[in-house]
């Protein structure tokens, strides 16, 4: 029998790693045993929801998964050429920190020189992937930026910052498109994409979940970064901006975004939950750090977007919650690439991101 409905942001936050928990065992969270952002964003939102309610079966939990790829001695099997690979080094830090076990620290140390011999761009933006030649991808700045700041305030490699911070200018110098405020999802240093702009390099749309991670890096630089660090002005004015875009843009029937953030106009175009749950979480952060430049309109976008997903979510016959309407990971391209990628339910980078949105939205309501 389906039990009653959550009536908090956190409840729903737990109900939803409890309904993934239930599913799978950390290891077979899919794809099974491979070290992949896909669990890594689930099991980061999965760490917030821990810092926030202190239980520690979810932090048992993310042990688990990492301790099934990461051997005694720090090993594991990871993809060497992409800015992916880092992003599930997250979970390192703080199991390094509770436990004290010299294999998390190991295994950090080396994603963190897989950035040592990633291929760059002329002034020294990361290739997204090696088989993504001179592309650099919004995706890729939350993937290996925020592990970054995380390696340098643990391990004190503090030149690390400005290696981020440089990397998210070259976004917004070569990316960013003025008369939104939106930045594309690519940018090819070659031209030689088919997507690519021949005199920008951009590929031609915005897609909502690649705009999400941009929004979600620059949340968590922000957090993770001194103030007084050169730079943290310029990236804090970044996502004020960028928050007062989204809120544009935003579907004020449904308080969703969609697929292709500017054109919901178009008839084939479709409300994406993935990148709506990562801007609920972005608009939220940006109020909490007291960035948000109409703080009410700000609040009022977040809470309408929190609305609209809790009333798309389904349940299954065992009360399990169902997120619908997820994008599969899709690469740069044209409109009909993003309208015609197929939709899924419960993707684990999409549950992640909603569990970030529940956790951000108890903080907003409880100010």
């Amino acid at each position: 029998m389906i039990g009653s409905l959550p009536k908090t942001p956190i409840e729903w936050a737990k109900k939803a790693c409890d309904s993934l928990m239930d599913t799978y065992q950390a290891g077979e969270l899919p794809p099974a045993h491979r070290w992949h952002y896909h669990q890594g964003v689930f099991l980061c939102g999965m760490e917030l929801l821990w810092e926030a309610v202190r239980e520690d079966r979810y932090l048992e939990y993310i042990g688990q998964y990492v301790d099934d790829l990461v051997d005694d001695q720090g090993n594991f099997y990871f993809a060497r050429d992409e800015l992916d690979a880092v992003q599930a080094g997250l979970l390192l830090f703080t199991l390094h920190e509770r436990t004290g076990k010299g294999k998390y620290r190991t295994a950090a140390d080396k994603l963190r020189n897989l950035l040592l011999t990633v291929n760059r761009t002329a002034e020294g933006g990361y290739w997204h992937k090696d088989k993504y030649p001179y592309q650099m991808w919004l995706d890729g700045l939350y993937m290996a930026g925020v592990f970054s700041l995380k390696y340098a305030n643990a391990y004190g490699e503090a030149g690390l910052r400005q290696t981020v911070l440089h990397q998210e200018k070259l976004m917004r110098k070569y990316m960013k498109d003025e008369a939104t405020g939106l930045l594309y999802h690519a940018w090819d240093e070659s031209r030689r994409m088919p997507w690519a702009h021949p005199e920008t390099g951009c590929s031609p749309e915005f897609w909502s979940r690649s705009l999400g991670w941009y929004g979600l890096a620059l949340s968590q630089f922000l957090d993770l970064l001194p103030a007084d660090e050169p730079g943290w002005a310029e990236l804090a004015a970044a996502l004020s901006e960028f928050v007062q875009a989204l809120i544009r843009y935003q579907d004020k029937g449904s308080g969703l975004w969609y697929q292709v953030v500017d054109k919901g106009d178009e008839p084939d175009n479709w409300l994406e939950t993935s990148g709506s749950c990562l801007f609920v979480y972005t608009i939220a952060k940006a109020v909490k750090l007291g960035l948000a430049t109409e703080e009410a309109a700000a609040v009022a976008a977040a809470q309408k977007g929190y609305e609209g997903l809790i009333s798309v979510l389904q349940q299954d016959d065992q009360g399990r919650v169902i997120l619908p309407d997820i994008c599969i990971g899709t690469s740069a391209g044209d409109y009909e690439n993003y309208v015609t990628r197929p939709k899924v339910s419960n993707d684990l980078h999409g549950v992640g991101a909603l569990v970030m949105a529940c956790v951000e939205m108890e903080a907003l309501y409880r100010r």
